[in-house]
């Protein structure tokens, strides 16, 4: 019976040791802050999330909503975000203690490459009692939520105008601005992404607008000597229904970014994926303002330092990257 005993509990045993359970390999997790919903930020970064957690079995890149540029900006720089599209211009002012009533430094906010261009709306109704910028003054206008790289923008130009403390300004993304318009709840509303924007495209569809020009006032206040890192472009007639004339504006560049913290690997496989043609028709299909995503033309907007990552990756790729680009 001992003998029995013996070769029966063997057996078990060895049955034991075969069954061992399977673990997957553990997966790096990086977490991606884009922007507020309807939003191109918000677009670009879910499209992104998903295709490198699909595409890549050891990695998870998780997008979290987000109130914008600065909040973005704020988040990869404390390491709560390791990813986040930041506007050129708040990377810029963030990392030089120049942010409106935050001097703060953000210098742990490196660039990865250029996404598009953002350039400013600001739209009215046809019929409305606003024709140009004066009649802003004592109105109600929706800058885009509290935090955004909208908002930024938007206090930096209205206050080189000296309208930012004579407007009754509400701070609402743009999906509810775009609703308050034609509800009446507000007299205008800003927006600062790609065109064509689907909040734009929202209130052009159940109300007559009007895009006005915020270049001229700009210039006579001054206020592209003073933001040099925007720059002026023009909107296309026939962007949105009923704008049936170009509309000069001005533009800032939205940059994707990452934390120092990130390791270079990261960095680089993500601009690999992204950047390859497959990549980049991918990232057309999420959004038609992928477009103006290309190798070429990748550091384009870029005033502060690129990832380590990122400069090897595009310096194997044929690009020379400027000293301030390099840190230097």
């Amino acid at each position: 019976m001992t003998r029995r005993w013996f070769l029966a509990a063997s057996l078990l045993l060895t049955c034991a040791l075969m069954i061992v359970p399977t673990t997957s390999p553990a997966k790096d997790r990086l977490a991606f802050s884009g922007g507020p919903q309807g939003g191109t930020f918000q677009y670009f970064s879910n499209g992104i999330a998903i295709r490198l957690s699909k595409n890549h079995a050891d990695l998870e890149v998780s997008n979290m909503a987000s109130a914008g540029s600065l909040e973005n900006l704020r988040r990869v720089d404390s390491g709560e975000a390791d990813f986040g599209i930041v506007y050129s211009g708040d990377t810029y002012l963030g990392r030089n203690g120049r942010l409106t009533k935050d001097d703060n430094t953000y210098e742990n906010v490196h660039a990865m490459a250029y996404l598009y261009g953002a350039p400013a709306h600001l739209i009215v109704l046809k019929n409305g009692k606003i024709k140009s910028l004066a009649d802003l003054e004592g109105r109600r206008v929706a800058v885009g939520g509290a935090g955004s790289g909208a908002a930024g923008a938007a206090q930096r130009y209205f206050t080189a105008l000296g309208l930012w403390d004579k407007m009754k300004v509400e701070f609402l993304g743009y999906s509810k601005a775009a609703s308050a318009l034609g509800d009446g709840l507000i007299d205008a509303f800003w927006v600062f992404a790609g065109f064509p924007n689907s909040s734009v495209i929202q209130a052009a569809a159940s109300n007559d607008i009007m895009i006005l020009d915020v270049v001229a006032a700009g210039e006579k206040a001054g206020f592209f000597d003073q933001y040099p890192f925007y720059t002026k472009l023009v909107i296309p007639a026939g962007t949105y229904k009923g704008v049936d004339r170009e509309v000069q504006s001005f533009q800032d560049s939205a940059l994707w970014v990452a934390g120092a913290h990130v390791a270079p690997a990261h960095v680089e496989l993500a601009l690999e994926d992204i950047f390859s043609d497959d990549g980049l028709a991918y990232m057309v299909k999420v959004k038609s303002t992928a477009k103006a995503m290309s190798i070429e033309g990748a550091l384009n907007g870029i005033v502060t330092p690129v990832h380590a990552g990122a400069v090897d990756f595009w310096q194997d790729h044929g690009l020379t990257l400027t000293s301030a680009q390099l840190g230097q």
